[in-house]
């Protein structure tokens, strides 16, 4: 149908991509997004593309005055990895025609692996506020093998939808390259930034790409303060409202 929703490729730059495509979208804490966009803004990359959406609730994200396309494609330079970012929510209904878009634009460019970062507020404590691994075989022998791997255990259970859970379903079916989840806890309402944080520092081993997070680290530092500011001004409002103490008659005597 006319009507339906798609998703084409659109390549902007001479640059071949990198054969490691590294994802970030939009969701809950958007922690998988901050991390992303925080690589792309800390690294020399080069943007070499976008994904122009028809049929579907979009946005136009600006900085300063400039427009930009909400969902790009970045080459680092210097490395084998393109970063995907989206910066627009996208629906459970359009993981299939993303999908396809997407792994089609892929098989044209020799990408062998994809790694997406995700954040999620699952029931967590706080010594797990760490990063978990949800892959397929191929993707954890290349990266967590039993012996000499990098320390990022694999996630107990539960599920992904859209647009993760089609990649990975199409990567055990063998119609995507080998994929893996990168995922960590995350509090509402976000930005999470120390969850972003997080799974920065997990790149490294599995990605072999650095950035120094320290300036996202500072962010993190001084929301949290705010927070804690805010909670205590609320706690000595919610106090100082409080009927004097003793007191065994209710506040509203309207009907006495």
């Amino acid at each position: 149908m006319a009507s339906d929703p798609s998703f084409t490729v659109e390549l902007t730059s001479q640059t071949p991509p990198g054969e490691r495509l590294l994802v970030g979208m939009a969701g809950v804490g958007v922690a998988g997004l901050t991390a992303a966009d925080y690589l792309v803004n800390n690294v020399e990359t080069e943007q070499i593309g976008h994904i122009r959406t028809r049929n579907l609730p979009d946005i136009t994200p600006f900085t300063n005055g400039e427009p930009r396309h909400p969902i790009r494609l970045y080459s680092a330079t210097g490395s084998d990895v393109t970063v995907l970012i989206s910066e627009v929510f996208l629906p459970t209904w359009v993981a299939d025609p993303l999908t396809d878009a997407l792994l089609g634009w892929a098989g044209s460019h020799d990408i062998r692996e994809v790694t997406v970062l995700h954040g999620t507020p699952f029931p967590h404590r706080e010594e797990e506020h760490v990063v978990y691994h949800v892959a397929t075989e191929a993707y954890r022998e290349a990266h967590f093998p039993p012996e000499g791997g990098p320390e990022i255990e694999p996630l107990a259970g539960g599920f992904f939808d859209g647009v993760i859970g089609e990649l990975l379903v199409r990567a055990l079916d063998g119609e995507a390259p080998a994929t893996g989840v990168l995922v960590t806890p995350t509090h509402m309402p976000g930005p999470d930034l120390d969850a972003a944080v997080r799974l920065l520092d997990a790149l490294e081993p599995v990605c072999g790409i650095e950035v120094d997070e320290g300036e996202l680290r500072d962010r993190a530092e001084e929301m949290e303060r705010y927070f804690a500011d805010l909670a205590e001004r609320m706690q000595s409002i919610q106090e100082a409202e409080e009927p004097t103490e003793g007191h065994d008659y209710p506040t509203n005597r309207m009907y006495m």
